[in-house]
């Protein structure tokens, strides 16, 4: 006979085991490879492999021999248990432009993290573009998003991520949950540019007027091989951009051959539009191309 204080609960363990069992159940794992190289008139895509609900339309060539490119998440958003992974590779002198056509979602975690990373490596000769619209980070999600960009020789990169933190517009504000987000570039395997950021909601940095200064949207816009020539451009650009009337601050600096621009915003679209008035005025300048917004932009 089994002493009373050593019984099992088998009925708690079951419990416990049917609400793993059902959280592996339903959370998505996707994974999309994406491979490009220039075949002597335009970028093409020479790779293209995905499991789960990770997937691209057809490319596009709005300015001919670039390669643009719409990431698409179906179900919509990503909760507790889910993991995304994007990898993508730039051979034979390549320019991609990858985007998505609306904003990424975080909901809530109840427990379980939700992943969300992006490898890209841009061999010698090659250009990529990351210019996905904002991350919207729900009250109470959990959860961790990570970029890595390999740079090889002269290759170039121009790249932003936007978080948003709850939905103000709704009256939510970010009170529970966190989200983690890492972002690094290396060229030739020599760390470039490493940050790494932790938001905890509901805690003082949010509100802090060494933080956030109660901003609900920030951004970060990075851009490999400038110089104080493209500096002294974004600037005049952020002067032109006439923010006096909203709420929003932004500013750029140089540190080595990156520039690096920043802002703080209470709506997702003033960060976005700041960012793409930055990226027309450089781009000609750093990928020798005029700036050709993606189509999707417009929809």
């Amino acid at each position: 006979m089994v002493s009373p204080q050593f019984r099992w609960d088998w009925s708690g363990w079951h419990k416990s085991m049917t609400n793993i069992a059902e959280t592996i159940e339903r959370r998505w794992l996707a994974e999309l490879k994406l491979g490009f190289e220039f075949d002597g008139r335009r970028t093409i895509l020479s790779e293209r492999k995905h499991i789960g609900p990770l997937i691209i339309q057809k490319p596009f060539y709005p300015e001919g021999e670039v390669c643009h490119v719409y990431l698409i998440h179906p179900p919509g958003g990503i909760v507790g248990g889910d993991e995304l992974n994007l990898t993508v590779s730039l051979n034979d002198n390549a320019h991609a432009l990858i985007t998505t056509p609306a904003a990424t979602k975080f909901y809530r975690g109840n427990g379980y993290e939700a992943k969300q990373s992006q490898k890209i490596d841009v061999y010698a000769g090659c250009k990529i573009e990351w210019l996905p619209q904002e991350t919207i980070f729900f009250s109470g999600c959990e959860a961790k998003t990570k970029t890595i960009i390999s740079l090889e020789g002269d290759a170039q990169f121009i790249g932003w991520e936007i978080v948003c933190l709850g939905r103000p517009a709704s009256k939510e504000i970010f009170e529970q949950g966190y989200c983690r987000q890492m972002i690094e570039i290396w060229r030739d395997k020599e760390p470039v540019v490493i940050e790494r950021s932790f938001l905890q909601g509901g805690e003082e940095l949010l509100d802090a007027s060494w933080g956030m200064q109660n901003f609900t949207v920030m951004g970060t816009m990075l851009v490999t091989s400038t110089d104080n020539t493209v500096l002294e451009t974004v600037r005049n650009n952020i002067e032109e951009q006439n923010l006096d009337n909203k709420e929003i601050k932004l500013s750029s600096t140089l540190i080595n051959d990156v520039l690096i621009c920043r802002v703080l915003a209470n709506q997702s679209e003033d960060a976005r539009e700041s960012f793409i008035e930055i990226w027309k005025a450089l781009r000609l300048q750093v990928m020798q191309r005029p700036a050709v917004a993606p189509r999707i932009w417009f929809t």
